[in-house]
């Protein structure tokens, strides 16, 4: 009942149709403009369905300069242990490493494994397209909304997040699981940590140990998100701006960015991106727990406006929209992919 209540007060945790009710007649205006409801797949040009369904990020990250992101390899469906074990060796890559599904979702399926058999168990599970990744070395994480209109020389910010990790700390009395209870975002992740760390659950850390139990800023697994729009500088704008620049045909989307210190991100320094979203990204600074549910519709509603613009402005200029049926065809292998990403 305790967490009920605390679900139904804070509108983070309501279901994603409830949160997006409003959002949908507003949809339907601006489709009702662009003569289709796939309108989003003309914001960026250059990703699949404009990276707002059934996009892969392989192809995502391979629009990216290399210097920006930590080395990636895809694992196609049904590829022989042998031949993943072979691509491990070749590419040189060492444990600890991040597995996650080329098309996602919400951190659905993203696991961090740290030997050969969690490797080989997540294998076995994944009747899906995956990536191998290095861990970042870095602690701290934002999310940076960019958007560009294509006629303009220069794009803006429109939004920052950071990132709290679910992280525990010991008192030298209670285990892992009970420290888990005492707060609700983190009991709201039980059942998915107990699977994942099972009878681990029940050892007691030290007085002021930590422990990660999600290493990856994920709302839906657990992370805080704060609004930290207010960072928001010309200087940090011109690292961003840089680096859209030299992805062909990006208009809009949310650089999900590991760092060492702000200062360094800001003079471009100690910085790697997690992942790039494209159209389907949110704008998630609105899941601070200090914000209404009037301003995520505010933001919702003035970030599918930049959608509709910068599609519209590229439609005009020879791009075209998704039609009903090729979007029908990508909507159902986009669902029918989540389906089981969501098994493993």
């Amino acid at each position: 009942m305790k967490l009920f209540i605390h679900k139904v007060l804070n509108w983070e945790y309501w279901p994603f149709g409830v949160v997006y009710f409003p959002i949908f007649f507003l949809w339907v205006y601006y489709s009702i403009k662009a003569k289709t409801i796939f309108f989003f797949n003309a914001a960026n040009p250059k990703i699949k369905n404009g990276g707002f369904m059934n996009e892969s990020k392989i192809e995502i990250y391979d629009l990216i300069p290399q210097q920006y992101y930590p080395k990636t390899s895809i694992i196609r469906e049904r590829t022989p242990i042998e031949a993943v074990l072979k691509e491990f060796n070749e590419s040189n890559f060492n444990f600890p490493l991040i597995l996650k599904p080329d098309t996602g979702l919400r951190g659905n399926g993203v696991k961090k494994v740290v030997n050969l058999e969690e490797l080989k168990e997540y294998h076995a599970k994944a009747d899906f397209d995956f990536l191998i990744q290095d861990v970042i070395p870095f602690e701290n994480e934002v999310g940076i909304f960019y958007v560009k209109l294509p006629n303009e020389a220069k794009g803006k910010i429109t939004g920052i997040v950071s990132k709290e990790y679910l992280i525990v700390e010991g008192d030298g009395v209670s285990t892992i699981e009970q420290l888990i209870k005492q707060t609700p975002r983190f009991e709201f992740q039980l059942k998915a940590l107990q699977k994942e760390y099972k009878n681990k659950l029940l050892k007691v850390l030290l007085k002021g140990e930590k422990m990660n139990l999600v290493p990856y800023g994920n709302h839906a697994r657990g992370a805080k998100f704060i609004d930290s729009s207010h960072l928001i500088s010309e200087k940090l704008t011109n690292v961003i701006e840089n680096i859209s620049a030299n992805i062909s045909e990006f208009y809009f989307g949310r650089f999900d960015i590991m760092y060492n210190t702000f200062d360094e991100l800001e003079n471009g320094e100690n910085f790697s991106i997690v992942e790039l979203n494209g159209s389907g990204s949110e704008p998630t600074h609105i899941y601070d727990p200090k914000h209404s549910i009037f301003f995520a519709w505010k933001e919702l509603a003035r970030h599918i406006g930049y959608i509709y613009k910068i599609g519209k402005h590229n439609n005009d200029n020879g791009f075209k929209f998704l039609g009903y049926k090729e979007g029908m065809k990508e909507y159902h292998e986009h669902i029918e992919c989540l389906s089981k990403i969501i098994k493993v």
